[in-house]
């Protein structure tokens, strides 16, 4: 399924709720573009969503298998250590 997200499409949690844009696929993980990287501490770099949480790509939306708000605890940093 990888192989099926291209950069730009966007990411929507399973209520269709915004979560991201994708910037590429790298290391079986989407990275997400700095635009959608947050406030504070989060804000001006890249975090990824693990593929696992990936349900379908339908068109140019990538659709995850938990809402939004439950999908965003669930991103990583580049060292795959949590965002939160």
């Amino acid at each position: 399924m990888s192989h099926d997200i291209q950069p730009h499409m966007e990411v929507i949690g399973a209520d269709g709720t915004h979560v991201g844009t994708v910037d590429r696929v790298e290391n079986d993980r989407i990275k997400l573009t700095k635009a959608d990287a947050g406030e504070g501490s989060h804000r001006g770099h890249h975090h990824f969503i693990p593929m696992g949480l990936v349900a379908e790509v339908e068109g140019d939306k990538v659709r995850l298998s938990a809402n939004a708000d439950v999908a965003v605890s669930f991103e990583e940093e580049g060292d795959s250590s949590p965002a939160a």
